[in-house]
């Protein structure tokens, strides 16, 4: 079998963003650190997911193109350098689509069923999402493979779509030869940061975040409301630190070692109370954040330069997905008929 694959001199990576609101405490460790890391390394493509965020929500176009326009910002301000890195719109680039449809006739139902997220969904929240919905794990394929990503950075709770993406990769490659690379996914330094109310994941719809753009008022204010241990009533009462939210946050982004580890310290022995722990924990987030802010004001101050940013992007993301979708319609004789 006579095939092509993509060639590429820099290996690359893949990621985005669903904009479903402004970006939080973890995105950052689950993905963003990576990224920000990575990017003078790899040949990097950040996606604003934007047909995902209309599998559910097809009817608020505005309040997702305004979200959209808030990843962005969040991207740019916490060192994402549009100069290296590339920052585009998922629907701007149709190539997707057309993967994304020959994918869906590869994958079983049963399979697609078997993802985490679509299965809590409709197996035991007993909703009735869209198609689309229940479909996402391809739709998220099609992303990953249109840019052949070597290198996938993701938060833990993504590691099932990967896997799926894999799967879809070699499946085609053993039927058509090798066409996609085989991608890896880099889970994030906290694979998942619980949220403030010490429910298991931060989330954007839960109520339970501290975003990278909360000015120092709005963040004291989430710091103090932190869940602690629910047993310790008086500060002189010995205390949990493993689970306990605040003591998650301090290990995460206090640079201060020594500090965190005084504070575990006197805080099983009943010797601090939590106003201390959290006050020192609020000082870290808010020296973390605040060159954070800053930036972000720059580019919101800039939106004709924030948004040249996404329109060049999109252009060069179109054309690298175009290079793979030829390879791909050349090997699968997709639109043999014509040629």
């Amino acid at each position: 079998m006579n095939t092509r694959s993509t060639p590429k001199t820099k290996k690359r990576i893949l990621t985005g963003d669903t904009p479903t609101g402004k970006l939080h405490l973890g995105h950052y460790v689950g993905s963003l650190e990576n990224r920000i890391e990575l990017q003078h390394k790899f040949d990097t493509y950040i996606m604003l997911a934007n047909l995902h965020a209309y599998a559910n929500h097809y009817y608020e176009a505005d309040r997702i193109n305004n979200d959209g326009h808030n990843v962005v910002l969040d991207n740019l301000a916490v060192g994402l350098d549009p100069n290296v890195a590339t920052i585009f719109l998922e629907s701007g680039v149709p190539e997707i689509l057309e993967l994304y449809s020959f994918f869906m006739t590869m994958v079983k139902h049963s399979r697609v069923m078997m993802n985490p997220t679509v299965k809590d969904e409709v197996k035991y929240k007993k909703l009735d999402p869209s198609v689309g919905f229940i479909n996402y794990p391809i739709l998220q394929a099609a992303d990953i493979l249109a840019f052949n990503a070597d290198l996938v950075p993701v938060g833990e709770d993504q590691s099932p779509v990967i896997e799926q993406t894999r799967e879809i990769a070699k499946d085609f490659n053993k039927t058509f030869g090798k066409t996609f690379v085989i991608p890896e996914a880099k889970i994030g330094r906290v694979a998942r940061l619980c949220g403030t109310d010490g429910k298991p994941k931060m989330s954007k719809s839960g109520g339970n975040s501290i975003l990278l753009s909360d000015d120092e008022k709005t963040l004291k204010e989430k710091v103090m409301s932190i869940y602690t241990d629910p047993k310790r009533i008086h500060a002189t009462d010995p205390g949990k630190v493993a689970g306990n939210p605040v003591f998650i946050y301090h290990d995460a982004f206090n640079p201060n070692k020594d500090e965190v580890a005084d504070l575990k310290s006197r805080y099983k022995k009943g010797a601090v109370g939590d106003i201390e722990v959290k006050q020192k924990l609020f000082m870290a987030l808010n020296n973390f954040l605040e060159p954070i802010r800053e930036k972000r004001k720059y580019f919101e101050s800039r939106p004709k330069e924030t948004k040249e940013i996404l329109v060049e992007g999109t252009k060069k993301a179109r054309k690298t997905a175009q290079e793979t979708i030829e390879i791909f319609r050349e090997n699968s004789k997709f639109l043999g008929l014509l040629r």
